[in-house]
């Protein structure tokens, strides 16, 4: 399926876990079935909300086959092949490529962080290898280093990157690259918070942890904007945030997955070094749940 011109809400997915911290492939199958039945653009598998780091590379090869064949091509599916070995991640992006997946979140090295030319060749090298779309993942809180302006200049000439998750919060180097957006350039959100603000430079949607619980909302705010009702996309904005602000009340993606076993749709299982919310962030997290009315 073509990704190239992919717009709207695309879900970072949840990865459930069992008691004994197996992959839950009935509950991803709910999981996949509630974001298609409720209007999602577009699934993301494998990023930061679905845990990949503490998994496997058998494991996130079976996870990305399992969401691949049970999405059907209903909708786009991105995976997250991100690593901080150029190797690494040119390897799981060639076996997520071969196993059926639309396209790719390439991600920054972290912690060994690199300098500029470093981090051009990490995403290039990925990029030049692999014949599916690529979207460059910008997260300097999670990896300690960004994709400057200049190397996001260098990297949209590539045929192969399709576009940017920008995830650094700063809106202000998100409107210093958005000269960058064009046919073969997209922005994405990656902070639920500024979906909008983004969205008034030119992003295309938003690659949304928010829409894990409500999707068909997400979606509605995204349309919503890209068909010209910028109110209606500013008021689901500014009405989300006490239940976006609760969903990142503590790292992602625990929050995220107490509010899906709150739902009945997963068990609020995590890997260490991830563990169950306080119980203080939990109230909150229920009581903004409840104020979204996805909770009685």
């Amino acid at each position: 399926m073509d990704v190239r011109h992919l717009e709207g809400s695309i879900v970072a997915l949840a990865t459930p876990f069992n008691d004994d911290g197996s992959v839950d492939f009935e509950a991803l199958d709910r999981l996949i079935e509630f974001q298609i039945e409720n209007g999602t653009d577009g699934i993301l598998t494998l990023g930061t909300t679905g845990e990949s780091s503490t998994m496997s590379h058998e494991e996130d090869n079976e996870v990305c086959r399992f969401v691949v064949e049970h999405v059907g091509g209903r909708v786009p599916v991105i995976a997250g092949s991100g690593s901080n070995s150029t190797e690494t991640m040119l390897e799981k992006s060639l076996a997520y490529q071969k196993l059926g997946a639309d396209g790719l979140l390439i991600i920054t090295p972290y912690y060994n962080k690199a300098n500029e030319e470093g981090i051009y060749r990490h995403l290039a090298t990925v990029a030049d290898g692999v014949d599916i779309p690529c979207i460059l993942y910008n997260i300097p809180g999670r990896c300690g280093c960004s994709i400057s302006a200049a190397n996001m200049e260098r990297l949209a000439q590539h045929p192969n990157i399709m576009g940017v998750k920008e995830a650094s919060a700063n809106v202000a180097f998100a409107a210093s690259i958005a000269h960058l957006i064009g046919p073969e350039f997209r922005m994405f959100s990656g902070e639920d918070g500024i979906a909008v603000p983004l969205m008034s430079l030119g992003a295309s949607g938003v690659i949304s942890v928010w829409a894990n619980v409500q999707p068909a909302l997400v979606h509605e705010m995204c349309r919503a904007y890209l068909d010209g009702d910028t109110q209606r996309a500013r008021e689901i904005q500014i009405a989300g945030q006490p239940l976006v602000h609760a969903l990142f009340s503590e790292v992602n993606p625990i929050p995220v997955k107490e509010a899906l076993a709150q739902m009945g749709l997963i068990k609020a299982n995590y890997r260490l070094p991830l563990c169950p919310m306080s119980e203080g962030a939990r109230s909150g997290l229920t009581q903004a749940m409840k104020e979204a009315g996805l909770l009685a």
